[in-house]
């Protein structure tokens, strides 16, 4: 089956890319641009094309007839390759379809990472704990990895781990073996609308999955006891045993240690214990890319604060580069800029990256952005630009740490910078 995949370096449309070309399907796709997805895909032998204004698909199709077509959430309903896709008479579907369709089709038990924060490290960490101990394993993770493709399927496997977000509904379209939920705080405003919208559907998710491993303040956080069987943990554990750093990280390693005690019963538990500390990371997850440079996909408020608490266990001097993500999700979480950034010493402040944004909207200011920050005298408002360079530049020569944050340009601007 020749499966064309639309938007191919997203983060998750990737991994099931690579997924269906070992699953044994021929698979091609396209981007508006090249991104570090779209490097990894051509090197695996996976054709990609530049530009979706319909003439691309139209030149795949004609020389290998398209079978289906995926396309990630972000396309509009009228976007030119799902009017191709539907005029000649293509399958077309969202990623979760084929997931759940290869998931089906090899019969594998999925274990689905979910939650608002932490599911990328969270499902990166269980593929390497998984390896590291010698167990095949099928995979999708939404970031690059240092240690193996974004995406994989293993005919030796049993399970499949899975980055199971709840963006558009997505993990709701699966019925794991076993879930791991990493944190519950309502995100994603446009496809749940309020709290209770967020709440109900992780409470019918939980339903849907065999068995459930949380923490205590997120099964407090549904205000309902779901009719699922799970197990729900005390926050406030002594973790000591787990070396990763950051706090955060740690109750998500912890998570993984028990789903793993749970699902290889014979193997020794501190065998499982040192495949955890040995993680080295994930992509654009406080990911070191030069000395005292750091750059983290993180965009969110509770996200800023959990990552800045980790760059402290590094350091004591932490400047902070923040690039917000999405105008529409700015008006979010405009109110949650309080304390957030409390642990940076100096914050240089961009403007909003701009993406699938509504045009009545008013785009907010930095400066209406930092209004209720506690530590505003120590914003810096600032562009993608030499002069931020520099400022950067100097401060890592002081010996501070930099860490930059944001989902949207600001991580492929330092890596030019640094002449990756």
């Amino acid at each position: 089956m020749h499966i064309y995949f639309s938007g191919i370096g997203g983060v998750a449309i990737g991994p099931l890319a690579e997924i269906a070309r070992d699953a044994g399907h021929t698979v091609s796709g396209s981007d508006l641009s090249e991104s570090l997805m779209t490097k990894q895909l051509r090197d695996r032998g996976i054709d990609i094309v530049i530009g979706q204004d319909g003439s691309q698909i139209a030149e795949v199709h004609k020389n290998q007839p398209i079978d289906w077509l995926v396309y990630t959430a972000a396309l509009p309903g009228d976007h030119p390759e799902i009017a191709f896709a539907q005029e000649n008479g293509i399958r077309t579907s969202k990623r979760d379809e084929l997931l759940a369709h290869i998931i089906r089709e090899k019969n594998l038990k999925l274990i689905a990472v979910s939650g608002t924060h932490g599911k990328t490290t969270t499902t990166g960490l269980l593929v390497w704990a998984f390896e590291q101990l010698g167990l095949p394993v099928s995979y999708s993770v939404g970031t690059t990895l240092s240690f193996g493709p974004s995406g994989k399927f293993d005919e030796k496997s049993e399970y499949f781990v899975y980055e199971c977000d709840e963006f558009d509904r997505n993990m709701l379209h699966f019925e794991p073996y076993l879930s791991l939920i990493t944190s519950l705080d309502h995100d994603h405003f446009d496809t749940y609308p309020t709290a209770d919208d967020y709440r109900h559907a992780f409470v019918k998710f939980l339903e849907q999955s065999n068995y459930n491993l949380l923490w205590e303040k997120d099964f407090r956080y549904l205000q309902a006891d779901p009719a699922a069987d799970l197990e729900a943990y005390d926050e406030l554990m002594n973790l000591s045993h787990l070396k990763l750093a950051g706090d955060h990280v740690r109750h998500n390693a912890y998570l993984v240690e028990r789903a793993l005690g749970r699902l290889l019963p014979e193997t020794h538990h501190d065998r499982i214990i040192e495949a955890i500390n040995s993680f080295p990371g994930t992509a654009r997850r406080f990911e070191k890319l030069a000395d005292n440079l750091y750059s983290d996909y993180g965009h969110h408020p509770v996200e800023i604060a959990a990552t800045l608490q980790l760059a402290r266990e590094i350091s004591k001097h932490i400047v902070l580069v923040y690039q917000p993500h999405q105008n529409i999700r700015q008006h979010e979480v405009r109110d949650q800029y309080t304390t957030c950034m409390r642990l940076a010493e100096e914050i240089y402040w961009l403007p909003t990256y701009l993406s699938r944004e509504d045009p009545d909207l008013e785009i907010l200011t930095p400066k209406q952005l930092t209004e209720r920050l506690v530590n505003r005298e120590n914003v810096h408002y600032a562009e993608l630009s030499d002069k931020l360079w520099k400022a950067i530049k100097k401060h890592q020569s002081d010996r501070k740490l930099v860490l930059a944050m944001g989902a949207g340009s600001i991580d492929s601007w330092l890596r030019q910078q640094l002449g990756e």
